[in-house]
């Protein structure tokens, strides 16, 4: 009995196939170009929102404040109780590092798309110099704190022997410990960086109104902001319930959003400073004449 010809095969079925896997990739590209412009869209619009905005202070508030109570319906030995943990690691003890970066590329691309002027994305990108001066500046204070209330004491199997070095490097140089006022730089930092991001994110809502240019890049580096303010928030929820004592964070996060205030709130709406984020990005409504 003579066989027929096999369905599907020779260089016709080749072409189809790879047809077909075209087709699938556009799909995917389409429905992920979509979810990316719904996604900033919705996002722009939640963080442009002042009220929201107002919200989310209180929210890190009770962060700070409620959440430490939470250690106590929570299991203690999960990942995150752990020191040495790779989110800690890696993303908080960076976190400078982190939000400079990818704040950095969104405020670049949306005043430089706005304006085309180098000078005016200079001043802009300026604000990021002056946060890193706020992150050292604070972490050579909270140190100062740390020496000028410290004392030296040795760990003995009975406890700990109170000794009269004067200084931190005497005592650690004796191999003492030296224990004393410790603000949480870390609770310090992640405040600053939620209300300094929020803050900075907030722009895009006016962006996108005016009809300024919006490609996939752009959205793309937004979205990713996004999911780094998001992390920050969780990884701040995670340092209050499992490290440091309460005041400790309370007061880190205090002068936080002082740091804030001071910058954002206030120096920043003068004309010799970096100026807010947004201004002068774009464009003043014309007065209408009335015609009589």
């Amino acid at each position: 009995m003579e066989r027929g010809p096999v369905v599907g095969a020779g260089p016709g079925a080749g072409t189809r196939i790879r047809a077909l896997l075209g087709c699938l990739v556009k799909v995917l590209l389409w429905v992920a170009s979509a979810l990316l412009y719904f996604g900033s869209e919705q996002a722009a619009r939640l963080l442009g929102s002042p009220c929201l905005r107002r919200l989310y202070h209180a929210w890190l508030a009770a962060v700070v404040i409620f959440g430490p109570l939470l250690q106590f319906h929570v299991n203690s030995r999960t990942i995150f109780a752990s020191h040495g943990n790779f989110f800690n690691i890696k993303f908080v003890n960076s976190a400078w590092g982190w939000t400079c970066t990818f704040l950095g590329g969104f405020v670049l691309l949306v005043v430089f798309l706005a304006t085309r002027r180098v000078a005016v994305t200079a001043r802009h990108l300026s604000r990021l110099v002056v946060g890193a001066a706020v992150w050292r500046g604070a972490g050579r204070a909270f140190l100062l704190i740390e020496d000028l209330t410290g004392s030296c004491f040795e760990p003995l199997p009975q406890g700990l022997l109170l000794h009269e070095l004067p200084d931190r490097r005497s005592c650690l140089a004796a191999g003492h410990q030296w224990r004393g006022y410790t603000v949480s730089s870390h609770t310090f930092l992640l405040t600053f960086c939620c209300l300094l991001m929020a803050e900075e994110a907030a722009v895009f809502a006016k962006y996108l109104a005016h009809g300024l240019p919006a490609g996939t890049p752009l959205r793309l580096v937004f979205l990713l902001n996004v999911l780094l303010l998001g992390l920050w928030n969780f990884l701040l929820l995670c340092t209050v319930i499992y490290f440091h004592q309460y005041t400790h964070k309370v007061v880190g996060a205090a002068v936080g959003t002082f740091a804030w205030y001071l910058t954002y709130g206030s120096w920043y709406h003068q004309p010799w400073s970096p100026g807010s984020p947004g201004h002068g990005l774009f464009p003043h409504p014309r007065s209408s004449r009335k015609h009589n």
